[in-house]
């Protein structure tokens, strides 16, 4: 096998974790960002879905754009507008600026991940398909650990605009590997107008306005607001439209008929729900320990190397034992373990920091990797080898879509049942009732001893004022328990549809050979 073949492959891995772990990049450090631009934390979500969401429009449209101008072409683009909207990105001055870059980042990056699969396809052997497979496990796995991780600690020990500096240098070694071991090609721009541009249009503004209906939602009262209801209407209307367009075209963007197969078809809908719930959790546990802890960007960065070291080493164990059970097996035992991690957080207090959330982390990262490997491969079983390429953009855009949904809901969620969890437990701490009266005693006590301790003497204080101070803390309690109440639930209801999963696995089919 020849220099330049490994060169590209290797280009390619690296791309698909640059474009993987650029959707995470921002979770440790959105509490700085989101102080810096001055946005609110549903706002802050948008940074991570304006990504995901671009990347998901581009991500089906790979193949096409490949057949027009040339997959040397199009990584090139791909990766030289990454790396300009990477630094639009630290330059940004206000939270709009950011999420249009965001965005366009996402656009140019969302190639890199399936032209990382095709590269290990085509430049690689047969006998080598098992390790460029674990080697693109590793990319996509590692990727969602390594970003938080990585932009925690460059957050704390510079700046959190240094997360998208650090896009730079590999960028354009990316560049420079490309240029150099990817073969010229012809264009052929008479494909252009047989493109499926009714298509892309559809998708483009389905997803978009479904996803502005997600993340704005929650702050505009849902259906009280008629703009979200005329969003709704809009997604409703051209994702319908898509559908319709892709059933009716001989050569569509997506071919959405593989639906239709039992396994392909219910595989899919465990990863839509796989990439909600993954991506969901990895979005929230950095707020969790910024909102609830107050943690620092490097702490959280420190707390999510675990997570991203178990997933490195269990990519390259899966395969192995997959050959010992069935794949079928793998798939069960991964939902099971990723329910198991999530469920070990539905008691969350005070004291669960990173003493809990941590091995979470790591049963989690077990199961994960489990269900990466075994999905896929579970999934086109009975495929024929023509349909392969079709199949494996479907199965990526249906865990990115689930991922961008599972982003915006989270979020939203939390907020909500934080707000619902204040109101109940402010229901019980009654003014009338003797435990409060006595907490309060006791907090306005305190705080006269501190000031007492401070100026020597008890001259000037004003008993109101310390009363005042005593229900600002026991309102700050109220919603710090509220709080732990909402991730808790969060976890539970993640912990669920892992468990709803394991049970669909039961039911996929393995071919007999």
């Amino acid at each position: 096998m020849s220099l330049r073949a490994w060169v590209a492959v290797l280009g390619g891995v690296v791309g698909c974790f640059m474009a993987g772990m650029n959707v995470h990049v921002t979770n440790a450090s959105l509490p700085d960002v989101r102080g810096s631009l001055g946005a609110s934390f549903e706002e802050g979500s948008w940074i991570t879905t304006a990504y995901l969401v671009a990347e998901i429009i581009v991500i089906p449209m790979t193949g096409w754009l490949v057949s027009v101008f040339s997959t040397r072409r199009v990584l090139m683009v791909g990766t030289g507008g990454f790396v300009l909207f990477s630094i639009a990105c630290s330059l940004a001055p206000d939270i709009n600026t950011m999420i249009v870059a965001r965005a366009l980042q996402g656009a140019f990056g969302g190639v890199l991940i399936p032209l990382s699969f095709q590269i290990i396809v085509t430049e690689l052997p047969p006998s080598r398909h098992p390790f460029g497979m674990a080697l693109f496990a590793v990319a996509n796995n590692v990727a969602q650990a390594a970003g938080p991780s990585l932009g925690g600690w460059l957050t704390d020990a510079y700046s959190w605009r240094w997360i998208f500096y650090l896009q730079v240098p590999p960028g354009l070694l990316l560049l420079a590997a490309i240029g150099w071991a990817t073969p010229r090609s012809p264009l052929s721009l008479r494909k252009l107008r047989s493109g499926d541009w009714s298509g892309i249009v559809a998708m483009a503004v389905g997803l978009s306005s479904l996803q502005i209906v997600l993340e704005e939602g929650g702050r505009k009262d849902w259906f009280a607001s008629s703009y979200i209801v005329v969003m709704t209407a809009i997604a409703a209307l051209f994702l319908i439209a898509f559908v319709i367009i892709q059933l009716r075209r001989r050569n569509p963007l997506i071919n959405l008929r593989l639906l239709g197969r039992y396994n392909f078809g219910l595989a899919s809908l465990m990863q839509f729900t796989f990439g909600a719930i993954v991506f969901g959790v990895v979005f929230l546990v950095p707020n969790y320990f910024a909102e609830a802890h107050g943690y620092n960007a490097a702490q959280i960065g420190l707390t999510m190397i675990p997570y991203g070291l178990i997933q490195l080493v269990m990519s390259f164990a899966t395969p192995r034992l997959m050959k010992w059970t069935s794949v079928q097996t793998i798939i069960i035992l991964g939902f099971v373990v990723m329910a198991a991690g999530c469920l070990m957080n539905i008691h969350l207090d005070g004291d669960a920091a990173a003493n809990v959330i941590v091995p979470s982390l790591v049963v989690r990262g077990i199961g994960q990797s489990f269900i990466v490997v075994a999905l896929g491969v579970m999934a086109v079983d009975g495929l024929e080898k023509s349909e392969i390429g079709s199949a494996s953009g479907l199965f990526s855009t249906v865990r990115n879509i689930g991922g961008a949904i599972g982003i915006a809901a989270a979020g939203q969620f939390v907020v909500e049942r934080e707000k619902l969890h204040a109101a109940r437990i402010g229901e019980a701490v009654s003014p009338y009732s003797p435990e409060f009266h006595e907490r309060m005693i006791g907090m306005v006590r305190a705080f006269a001893h501190q000031q007492i301790d401070r100026v020597s003497a008890f001259h000037g204080l004003q008993v109101a004022g310390l009363r005042q101070q005593a229900l600002a803390l026991m309102n700050r309690i109220v919603h710090h328990d509220a709080l732990l109440l909402a991730y808790s639930d969060a976890f539970l209801i993640a912990g669920s549809a892992m468990l709803a999963c394991a049970c669909g696995g039961a039911f996929l089919k393995r071919r007999r050979r």
